[in-house]
């Protein structure tokens, strides 16, 4: 018990702990080399000098690319660059992976796409015409092919952009040897070789961008400004970089596209699509390759790389990059889901270091595949914006989007009213994609909302909810869904004539 008045001395001074042996030298040499000082702490107990980090980064972009075989020798890769850090840093690797001096040397044909979202972003165009700048200066010191393209040619894109087109059968063990041998065969004739890469190389190398029009400026800006949050925003502003960043490899010959995805980018996009509803397309939208497009693919080499470790590399070895406003630059942190999401993964991962690659590592887990009787449709039935499978499960009405697409199965297309003439309404030679279904026709209703919503997946048509109008939408959208609704129509009425000519054989 303690008394008062009682005399306990002055406190005993505090004496330092002794170090544990060989503390104090292992903490003053590179973990790998055992020789090195140390200059990068990635995580605690793991610090590697500059020439070791090198190595592990290098090591680990290789590795992704090497487990999974789907890049072939000689293909076309189109990468996507943005000018920020883990784009920027995937960009150099490539350009490393391809210098003479590398060891193992990339064996690819590159190309590098930047995509200007200035005018969606808010950015005036003195601002939009100086990063350009800055953009072509650092693209052209890479030497790839390079494109630039504005966001607002997503007005003049065709319809097709959004088919699945067949994929070349590829990616067998035997035939990836075959190619990887026909390509060393033709490394041993170094000028035929070095005169098609060269050629391969210098042909697209002075892409300049087509200034986009007032019009189409003034449209991308409208169609933003009516979207009524910043959720669906963002990810309207996901889909149509997409879909432009598609259209320039199927233009330009390009198999592949490269995403500069990072593992905490990656972790954080998993939880913010489980919260808007597209934990089906987990597995394609944070995946290695995204085969959802058929005829290119997207691959995701930096999904093993942390922000920590891009933000070092960049640092340590001077890759440049170029700071761009995003749409939700300066946004507070519940704006939309993405910041909430972003900042609370990150937050975590303050607190406990595990937590990003815990996310990523369970990400790894998800098949792509559908789960049992989920998929009552026939095969090819797409969402018109995210491309996906439709997730419309009629079996399962107790869910909450089976209760809403009930009556939406593309097993049964809505048929047309009884005055409905028997000639499409409306067509694409005519050049009214806007003004399709808003009277009697294939597409089976007045509103031509509901011609569209019925050919969305459940996310999209989730963000669909915060776009009043459909006017303001790029017509190859409109176009398609028209195109989609006229053949759904089509096949209803071919189905429903067998069926009555069966019938009127059996009674006789």
């Amino acid at each position: 018990m303690c008394q008062v008045g009682e005399d306990y001395g002055d406190p005993a001074p505090e004496v330092p702990l002794p170090p544990r042996p060989g503390l104090q030298s292992r903490e003053l040499k590179c973990v790998k080399c055992k020789e090195g000082l140390p200059m990068v702490v990635i995580r605690a107990g793991d610090a590697f000098c500059r020439d070791c980090f090198k190595a592990f980064y290098v090591h680990k972009f290789r590795a992704v690319l090497g487990k999974n075989r789907l890049i072939f020798p000689g293909e076309k890769v189109l990468l996507a660059w943005s000018g920020g850090p883990s784009s920027s840093s995937m960009v150099w690797q490539v350009l490393e992976g391809l210098s003479r001096d590398s060891a193992k040397r990339l064996r690819f044909v590159p190309g590098v796409i930047y995509v200007d979202e200035g005018a969606a972003c808010g950015q005036s165009p003195e601002d939009r015409a100086k990063t350009l700048a800055e953009m072509k200066r650092i693209l052209q010191t890479v030497g790839f092919p390079w494109h630039v393209v504005a966001l607002e040619e997503v007005f003049s894109l065709p319809p097709s952009v959004l088919r699945c087109f067949a994929q070349e059968p590829s990616g067998t063990k035997g035939a990836y040897k075959a190619a990887v041998d026909s390509f060393l065969q033709q490394q041993h004739a170094p000028a035929q070789g070095e005169q098609q890469l060269s050629l391969s190389g210098t042909q697209d190398l002075q892409s300049t961008a087509v200034l986009p029009t007032a019009a189409q400026t003034e449209a991308l800006s409208r169609l933003f400004d009516s979207v009524k949050t910043l959720t669906a925003k963002e990810e309207l502003l996901q889909t149509l970089r997409t879909h432009l960043i598609l259209h320039v490899a199927r233009t330009h010959g390009y198999s592949k596209v490269m995403m500069g995805d990072s593992c905490t980018r990656l972790a954080i996009k998993l939880m913010t699509n489980l919260a808007l509803g597209r934990g089906a397309f987990l597995a394609w939208d944070t995946g290695f390759s995204d085969e959802r497009h058929g005829d290119v693919v997207v691959v995701r080499p930096m999904r093993d790389h942390t922000l920590k470790e891009v933000a070092f590399y960049n640092r340590l070895f001077a890759v440049p990059s170029v700071f761009t406003p995003a749409i939700d630059t300066k946004a507070p942190e519940k704006a939309s889901i993405h910041r909430l999401m972003e900042s609370f993964m990150l937050r975590l991962q303050a607190q406990f270091p595990s937590v990003i690659s815990t996310v990523y590592r369970t990400s790894e887990k998800l098949v792509k595949a559908p789960r049992d009787g989920s998929a009552d449709g026939p095969p090819g039935t797409r969402c018109l914006l995210c491309m996906c499978t439709l997730d419309i499960d009629t079996a399962d009405s107790a869910t909450a989007f089976g209760a809403q697409t009930s009556h939406l199965s593309p097993t049964q297309p809505p048929t047309p009213p009884a005055e409905a003439p028997t000639t499409p309404c409306c067509s694409a030679a005519v050049g009214r994609a806007q003004g399709c279904c808003r009277g009697a026709g294939p597409c089976g209703r007045g509103d031509p909302r509901a011609c569209v919503i019925e050919q969305l997946c459940y996310g999209c048509r989730v963000n669909m909810k915060d776009l009043p109008s459909l006017d303001p939408l790029p017509p190859y959208i409109l176009t398609e869904a028209q195109l989609r609704s006229q053949r759904a129509w089509v096949l209803q009425e071919y189905l429903v004539e067998d069926n009555d000519d069966e019938a009127q054989t059996s009674e006789s």
